[in-house]
């Protein structure tokens, strides 16, 4: 198979960014990328055009590390309560999860500003009430910390009614099963 050497002026998936000169298959470049607009063949004149990729790539850079910053600044000044379903002794009945804490960042931040839920860097789901610390990464080089209160919900409402039960219940005792011979 014969590859080709092409100039990127866009950001393609799992091949590179603007401005990278990659080897590619002489279709795949003939028939995908060039057609589309997506890559440059490389010659004297476009190799000139270079500069100005790469001028256009380090102002999108800046201008996503910037915008990155800023969140994180955002983020890290939150402190953020949930609530979690837990039962009569504490056990949780759910979990919170990276799509929950996205969801709350989303509401909290405005709704203009969305975190992708595959940035919130979480080992498991979080099932136990407390503050715990939540790492998300924003960009390779920005990282926000965002502190997270998990609070138990119904645990309380649901002690009280059994006690309620319990009460109503006193007068009444159940009868022994009888053992059936066989």
């Amino acid at each position: 198979m014969s590859t080709t050497e092409i100039i990127l002026t866009e950001k393609i998936e799992n091949l590179g960014v603007e401005a990278d000169v990659v080897k590619v298959k002489r279709g795949y470049a003939r028939n995908f990328l060039v057609p589309r607009g997506l890559a440059l063949e490389v010659t004297p004149a476009t190799l000139k055009r270079l500069n100005l990729l790469k001028a256009k790539r380090a102002e999108r850079e800046a201008k996503e590390l910037n915008e990155a910053d800023e969140l994180a600044r955002r983020i890290n000044k939150l402190k953020i309560t949930l609530e979690l379903e837990t039962g009569e002794t504490g056990k949780a009945f759910g979990s919170i999860t990276a799509a929950d804490i996205a969801e709350r960042l989303k509401k909290e931040l405005g709704g203009q500003t969305e975190v992708d839920r595959h940035r919130i860097q979480l080992d498991k789901p979080i099932k136990e009430t407390g503050e715990h610390e939540v790492t998300i990464k924003l960009h390779h080089d920005v990282v926000a910390k965002l502190t997270i209160n998990v609070k138990a919900k119904g645990g309380e409402e649901a002690a009280g009614e059994d006690e309620d039960k319990k009460s109503e219940d006193k007068g009444f005792k159940a009868k022994p099963k009888a053992k059936h011979a066989k």
